[in-house]
């Protein structure tokens, strides 16, 4: 897995909630639950954790849905964020 190019996309995710203040509150729990699970998976604390990477592609699967009609820039990022975790077979 290219871990740079995901931390690069969760960067992007990072700055694109900063800035679109039209996300509402529920969008925002499930990106910031997210982007912590990410991290973790990433930093190697969910290592070996049974379920840990079903568990993250499903929270992706469910932020996309719930945010593709309204804020489809988001959604291109977590599409970009899945394709990278599904490359590296997670």
């Amino acid at each position: 897995m290219d871990e740079q190019n995901l931390r690069k996309l969760l960067e992007q995710l990072h700055q694109e909630l900063e800035t679109n203040q039209n996300i509402d509150e529920n969008g925002r729990d499930l990106l910031r639950h997210l982007g912590r699970d990410i991290n973790e998976f990433l930093d190697g604390t969910t290592q070996g954790q049974e379920g840990s990477h079903h568990s993250l592609l499903e929270q992706l699967e469910e932020s996309i849905r719930y945010l593709e009609v309204t804020h489809p820039t988001v959604t291109l990022t977590l599409s970009k964020i899945l394709e990278s975790l599904s490359t590296a077979g997670i």
